[in-house]
């Protein structure tokens, strides 16, 4: 655990430093959009890696998050740090509900279970007068501050912004992985029956993980939309959304907490290179080649990069031993 805290604070000091070196406004963009999904990716990771919970709804949770500070902002002035936190309680209490019915289900039944309840969310906000229905909100705005987390002239704000979200994060989900909850939820992944067998309330822990992924969700969702300063239904809650958490986290490596971002690090670049360099022709070209790779990797090293890397480092480790003994 200590090694781990020594190289994830390496890790943020790089990100740290990085938008200092390179400038261009491109590159900003995409190390804002990266840190979001890296923060989704672990959220995700929560309850599918280490729960073994498959769920393709996330959407959902990030959307509340930013309706909830995009409204309380739009219709109430109220600054969006403190839209962030309730649209995060909102989330919860949401994953809290939800939980009950959808964790009585098991395996592709649970995943779809999740992937209606994202639509059904979608349906209300696009029928919701009071959060401007299908038409969507556009945010007000001010000038730079960072009460009201705008920022018109430079984008470095929202990059350390989105840095220090997703440093919490990474570090709480550092502590899950290695705390009593991450290992009854590491047993529940391999198996409910022997899990339920040894004492452990399975609903209870699920639920649990279920809600801290929603909390985290809403809060990325929260500093996209202060980021674009848009939002609408079909932007916010759609099945890319999820898609993209899916497919980062695996590729990334699903049940490690250095997935997410290693999977962000290439899709985010991807998507973003992709769509500036071929515009609306080139829509879903990043899919199509993520998607090759997730295909390489489930086929080849499951585990996904992460653990293709940890499987180099053992093979080194194991030859530079080998030279020792050959050597004494």
């Amino acid at each position: 655990m200590v090694k781990n805290k020594k190289i994830l604070i390496i890790i943020i000091a790089v990100l740290a430093v990085l938008p200092l070196i390179f400038k261009s406004d491109s590159f900003h963009n995409i190390m804002v959009l990266l840190l979001i999904y890296a923060t989704l990716g672990e959220a995700w990771n929560i309850i599918t890696g280490f729960a073994g919970q498959i769920s393709f709804g996330h959407a959902a949770f990030f959307g509340i998050g930013a309706y909830t500070s995009s409204v309380l902002f739009y219709r109430f002035d109220i600054s969006p740090w403190a839209g962030m936190v309730l649209g995060g309680i909102f989330a919860a209490v949401v994953a809290l509900i939800i939980s009950y019915p959808t964790f009585r289900l098991k395996g592709s039944y649970f995943a779809i279970a999740t992937l209606a309840v994202a639509e059904i969310i979608k349906q209300l906000f696009v029928s919701w007068k009071f959060v401007e229905g299908a038409t969507g909100i556009s945010l007000p705005i001010v000038d730079d501050s960072w009460l009201c987390m705008e920022f018109h002239t430079t984008k470095l704000p929202y990059i350390y912004i989105a840095l220090g979200l997703f440093a919490i994060v990474i570090f709480v989900c550092n502590y899950i992985e290695n705390s009593k909850t991450g290992f009854y939820l590491k047993a529940i992944r391999e198996s409910h029956e022997v899990a339920e067998s040894i004492g452990i309330n399975t609903t209870n822990y699920k639920t649990l993980a279920m809600v801290i992924s929603a909390f985290i969700s809403a809060f990325a969702g929260s500093l996209y939309a202060q980021y674009v300063l848009y939002i609408d239904p079909f932007m916010i809650f759609t099945l890319d959304i999820s898609i993209k958490i899916v497919l980062l986290t695996v590729l990334g490596g699903i049940g490690n907490i250095y997935g997410p971002l290693i999977g962000a690090s290439i899709l985010i670049p991807l998507s973003e290179i992709t769509r500036v360099q071929l515009g609306g022709t080139g829509r879903g070209i990043d899919l199509m080649i993520f998607g090759l790779l997730v295909i390489l990797v489930a086929c080849y090293q499951p585990k996904g990069i992460i653990g293709l890397v940890n499987k180099v480092a053992k093979k080194f480790k194991k030859e530079g031993e080998g030279n020792v003994e050959a050597n004494s």
